[in-house]
């Protein structure tokens, strides 16, 4: 039996793709739509009483983009959820430009940001990065650039002087010696996290102090069922962590689509339909990946099936991937759903 228990506080938030489209029945059917509608369901869903509205990040799709822009003016809107992101692709990244970016939406939202950064996943288009004017280094490759790239992106907001100072500048510096990135944000180095699709990347986001962000897909390693594969990540990062001797404990998401079967609109859109109940293995870029099954029951149900997802058991941080299309209300029934009929049957509330 795994060591981890069900019936442990959890923090619980939504993780929006944020998708925008003219089909029939979408509510977002432009990029404003999604934007506006992504600062409101974060409102609504900090209401609610949930614990973080996350953000995915893709370029060149009808999807959300660009972060910060929205994380300043969610956090301008909110005041005690946390606001996240599910991940910065770091290939595509100017690592202190996005330092400079991070500080001052993490000042705009009193300290709230929980940046989750990777390598990314497959874009719309071939090598996407060269367009934004990026490429790897001869002997690296783009993966090598995005650990990299985090790398130097840690140091700065970690506030590491390295710029020399002009001895003319047009305004006095604050102190003698080389400059750092500003604005700094106290505390926002030990609230990155990294999304890892495989244990060895598991392991070196816990040699780097970063928390773990684990999604609804990862590098088939075993062929076990997916929640086995994902929890094994988990014992893997965390036993990394404590053997590179850091002193805070680490932090641990994990995402899911869940869905409590509360009413006849909620059959409509969740029973049946060709909704994956079964792991699924298949290849995606250059590996083969296992992704997660979809969870849609009544409540009760719901929770028995819950109960068995070792992953979720194991994480201190659940993301609920919710249907962004289908509108601010009917996505804070989602988390409502959960929070209020199947969040206190496991325990987490």
């Amino acid at each position: 039996m795994h060591p981890y228990v069900v019936g442990v506080v959890k923090r619980i938030g939504f993780l929006s793709f944020g998708h925008w489209s003219n089909s029939p029945g979408s509510q977002t059917r432009s990029a404003s739509d999604v934007l506006q509608q992504s600062i409101d369901l974060a409102v609504a869903a900090e209401e609610l009483g949930a614990d973080g509205a996350y953000f995915r990040v893709h370029h060149y799709a009808h999807q959300l983009a660009s972060p910060f822009p929205l994380l300043a003016a969610t956090g301008a809107k909110t005041s005690r959820i946390e606001l996240g992101t599910g991940v910065i692709d770091m290939r595509y990244e100017n690592p202190l430009y996005m330092a400079e970016d991070a500080g001052a939406a993490d000042l705009i939202a009193d300290g709230r940001l929980q940046l989750g950064v990777s390598r990314g996943s497959p874009e719309s288009v071939i090598d996407g990065w060269r367009y934004f004017g990026y490429d790897a280094p001869e002997g690296m490759t783009m993966a090598d650039v995005a650990r990299s790239n985090t790398e130097v992106f840690l140091r700065a907001i970690d506030g590491a002087r390295f710029a020399e100072q002009n001895p003319r500048p047009m305004f006095p510096n604050p102190h003698p010696g080389p400059l750092e990135i500003q604005p700094q944000s106290p505390g926002l180095r030990e609230r990155i996290w990294w999304g890892a699709a495989s244990d060895a990347t598991a392991v070196w986001a816990a040699e780097q102090g970063m928390n773990l962000m684990s999604s609804t897909l990862k590098v088939d390693e075993t062929g076990e069922p997916f929640h086995i594969q994902q929890r094994k990540q988990i014992d893997a990062f965390r036993a990394a962590w404590a053997e590179a001797g850091h002193e805070r404990e680490p932090r641990v998401s994990v995402s899911r689509s869940i869905f409590a079967i509360t009413t006849d609109l909620d059959r409509r859109y969740f029973v049946g339909g060709g909704r994956e109940d079964s792991d699924s293995f298949g290849f995606l870029d250059d590996f083969r990946g296992v992704f997660g099954r979809s969870y849609a029951d009544e409540p009760d149900k719901l929770i028995e099936q819950l109960k068995g997802d070792e992953a979720i058991a194991a994480a201190d941080t659940l993301l609920l991937t919710v249907p962004n299309q289908l509108g601010v209300d009917y996505n804070a029934h989602v988390l409502e759903a959960i929070l209020t009929e199947v969040a206190p049957g496991m325990g987490w509330r």
